[in-house]
């Protein structure tokens, strides 16, 4: 699994556990409800800047988001 993916299946796990639709965090995290979709598919290449502002939406720091099981056998393609 690539790195995109991981982030889109970690961004899915955290909006789940918070119970959350992704219309609610998009506008929590103020972007479009097309662009999480396609961020929790692995299918955008997102910024660090997007990604925190997803972390505050779902209230985790960068460290929690980014300190999960999903990370550890990443690959860059």
């Amino acid at each position: 699994m690539n790195v995109k993916q991981n982030i889109g299946l970690r961004i899915k796990e955290l909006r789940e556990l918070n119970n959350l639709s992704q219309k609610e965090l998009s506008f929590a995290a103020d972007l479009d409800r097309s662009y999480i979709a396609s961020i929790e598919n692995g299918q955008r290449n997102v910024s660090i800047v997007n990604i925190e502002k997803i972390a505050i939406a779902l209230k985790v720091n960068l460290k929690i988001f980014f300190d999960a099981k999903t990370f550890e056998n990443s690959t860059t393609s």
